[in-house]
């Protein structure tokens, strides 16, 4: 089972996702403006490789910028390659 916590301020957040209770990963983000914000790293441990964590990160990710009607910047490749398909 996986969880998915937000955390954010005014200048930059980070999506960690749960696994079984563990942390499995993180996708951090910068904001730019109050409009739009930056991914600039999305990381899945190793040994969650394959469970589609990582696609499930940024999805949260897209999620939250529909929610508050912002853009989303995607200047990590795996975010990019996500947000693309």
């Amino acid at each position: 089972m996986t969880e998915i916590k937000h955390l954010n301020n005014e200048k930059n957040g980070t999506f960690e996702i749960y696994f079984d209770g563990e942390k499995a990963g993180e996708m951090t983000y910068k904001w730019a403006g109050k409009d739009k914000f930056i991914i600039d790293h999305t990381e899945v441990d190793e040994a969650y490789g394959g469970k589609g964590l990582g696609k499930d990160l940024v999805k949260a990710g897209v999620e939250y910028a529909r929610e508050k009607n912002v853009k989303v910047i995607p200047l990590c490749p795996f975010a990019k390659k996500v947000i693309e398909k």
